[in-house]
C-alpha cells in the first residue's frame, strides 16, 4: 500500500481521486492548499504527490519547485494534475520539477497508469537500476546504485525518470528511439502523442550530460532521438539540436 498526498483546492477533484486511489489499496491524504501540502509533505513524506497548479496563495508550480529545493521532499514523485494543458504550462511543470502531467479533465484508467507508473520508478530502485551490471556505451557509463552517470571523468547525479531515459538509450545507442517507445518504457504508458513530456525531460537530461562542446544525444526531426556515445562536436550537429 502507498501512501498519496492529493493538494488540490477543488472537493470534488479530490473526492474523485481519493475514492479511486483508494479503492486500488493506496492510502490517501488531502491538503487543500499549497500551504498545508508542503506542510504535510515535510511532515509524513508521502509516497506521492498530485499537485494542482491553480490554488490560493502558492500555486502549483511554486509548490514543487520548494518540494525538489528540500532535501527531505526532493525524491518524492508529482504528478502535476491540472486544467492548463497549453504546451507552455506543461514545460513550466516539467521545470519546476513535476515527473508526469496530466491535463483535467481526464480519465481515471489514465490515472490509475501514471500512478502506478511513478509508484514503479520511485520504489527502492528504478526497474533498470536493479540489474547487476554497469551498463557503458562510449564516453558513458551508467551505475544504477546511485543513480550516476560518469561521462568522461565527469560524475553525474540523476533523477528516476533522467536515469531511465539515459538507460533506455543506452540500451539502443546508435538507433532512433522514439518517443513513443520512452513514454511505453520510462513511464508506463503509450498516450497518442505526449512529445512535450519527452522534450523537456530530454532537455534536462542534455543540460546535465552535454557540455559547450560535446553533445551526446541526437534529435531526429519525425522520429525520436538517438544516443550518440562517443559524443560529437555541437558545432557539428547544430541544426538537431533544438531543446
Amino acid at each position: 500500500m502507498s501512501r498519496i498526498l492529493v493538494i488540490d483546492d477543488d472537493p470534488s477533484i479530490v473526492e474523485l481521486v481519493k475514492v479511486n486511489l483508494e479503492l486500488l489499496g493506496h492510502q490517501v491524504s488531502v491538503a487543500s492548499d499549497g500551504i498545508k501540502g508542503l506542510a504535510l509533505a515535510q511532515q509524513n513524506r508521502p509516497d506521492m504527490i498530485i499537485l494542482d497548479v491553480m490554488m490560493p496563495d502558492l500555486d502549483g508550480f511554486t509548490v514543487c519547485q520548494r518540494l525538489r529545493h528540500n532535501p527531505q521532499t526532493n525524491p518524492i514523485p508529482v504528478l502535476m494534475l491540472t486544467a492548463l494543458g497549453m504546451t507552455q504550462d506543461k514545460v513550466t511543470g516539467f521545470d519546476s520539477g513535476a515527473d508526469d502531467y496530466l491535463v483535467k479533465p481526464f480519465e481515471i484508467p489514465e490515472l490509475q497508469v501514471r500512478v502506478r507508473a511513478l509508484l514503479r520508478r520511485a520504489g527502492s530502485a528504478p526497474l533498470s537500476a536493479s540489474l547487476p551490471e554497469i551498463l557503458t556505451a562510449g564516453e558513458i557509463t551508467l551505475i544504477p546504485e546511485n543513480l550516476q552517470a560518469k561521462v568522461q571523468e565527469r560524475i553525474i547525479k540523476l533523477t528516476p525518470t533522467e536515469f531511465e531515459i539515459l538507460h533506455c538509450l543506452m540500451q539502443h545507442h546508435g538507433q532512433t528511439v522514439s518517443t513513443g517507445k520512452l513514454l511505453e518504457e520510462v513511464w508506463g504508458y503509450s498516450p497518442d502523442d505526449d512529445v512535450d513530456t519527452i522534450r523537456v525531460h530530454i532537455r534536462h537530461l542534455r543540460t546535465r550530460l552535454e557540455t559547450q562542446e560535446r553533445k551526446y544525444i541526437k534529435t531526429v526531426y519525425g522520429g525520436g532521438y538517438q544516443l550518440i556515445p562517443d559524443g560529437i562536436t555541437k558545432a557539428a550537429d547544430a541544426p538537431e539540436h533544438e531543446e
